[in-house]
């Protein structure tokens, strides 16, 4: 307990993972901590509604990842595949336009934060605001959104976000959706004329 008094590697109201255990720390004695579990089977790590105990000593042979200490950001992600036929550069303004408006607001309160956290921690982004990466996959071209979000509004941050997405996807007939699929290739019908059964010529 004297290690997480002093050297404070978390503290209460902390979210930090241990192992396989995310949560967030509820209670400190003198041999255990409690954390209140999100995540498990729960998505986007949510409350569960369990608390875990657990001892003291797993700080010293075990990485406590902290979502919290001095900063109380996250970069989050959400991929969203359109189809080749789609007009892709529209499709990115849409998303650009609906970061911006869901999350543009985060960037200026977390640059504050990451000025105070530096003189503790060596911690540095020379982007903070929010963008949308481009990449080609087998289905269709991937518009990928990167933002910042307070760590326990993931959830309904990334909901509002694809309302958002789905609304103005909807009122344009050149986006769509991409999903996996197959195509089956008839050779007689589609080949081409000098390789169709019957075309070859024997010598």
């Amino acid at each position: 307990m004297f290690f997480i008094v002093i050297r404070k590697p978390f503290k209460l109201g902390d979210r930090i993972q241990i192992n396989n255990v995310t949560g967030d720390v509820v209670d400190i004695r003198i041999f255990q901590f409690s954390v209140m579990e999100v995540g498990n089977w729960v998505d986007a790590e949510q409350s569960t509604g369990r608390i875990i105990h657990i001892p003291n000593s797993v700080v010293f042979t075990t990485p406590q990842p902290n979502y919290s200490a001095g900063f109380e950001y996250i970069w989050n992600e959400i991929p969203v595949l359109v189809t080749f036929e789609s007009n892709w550069k529209k499709a990115k303004k849409i998303l650009e336009d609906i970061l911006d408006r869901h999350t543009g607001h985060f960037s200026e309160s977390a640059e504050k934060q990451i000025k105070e956290a530096a003189k503790k921690f060596l911690i540095y982004y020379s982007k903070l605001t929010p963008i949308v990466y481009l990449s080609v996959k087998d289905s269709g071209v991937m518009l990928t959104m990167r933002y910042l979000t307070r760590v326990r509004r993931r959830r309904a941050t990334e909901n509002d976000i694809w309302q958002a997405v789905l609304d103005q996807f909807a009122l344009h007939n050149d986006i769509d959706f991409a999903y996996p699929t197959q195509r089956f290739y008839n050779n007689l019908l589609e080949g081409k004329p000098g390789t169709k059964p019957g075309n070859q010529s024997s010598e």
